[in-house]
């Protein structure tokens, strides 16, 4: 993967842009020698959402799983338990 320091970074921004978009490669930019951000693909962006929208598809069947085992809770009951 490149790496690029902050203030070239600005410098070629409009480059390091084209560059990842026409190579589908990775440049990570760096400050004071430690990574601090990265330009990836739009590709790699669109695949990471997709797999964050699975993930959210089958946390939200489990709980749904879960209200069906075990039922729900009154609002009335949550708030006297809390004392509201």
């Amino acid at each position: 993967m490149t790496r690029v320091n902050s203030v070239e970074a600005k410098k070629q921004l409009g480059q390091i842009l084209a560059r990842t978009a026409r190579t589908k490669r990775r440049v990570m930019v760096t400050s004071r020698g430690k990574d601090m951000a990265a330009v990836v693909p739009i590709e790699d962006v669109q695949l990471l959402e997709e797999i964050e929208d699975r993930l959210d598809l089958d946390e939200a069947r489990a709980v749904l799983a879960n209200v069906k085992r075990e039922g729900t809770v009154a609002w009335k009951k949550i708030k006297r338990d809390l004392g509201l």
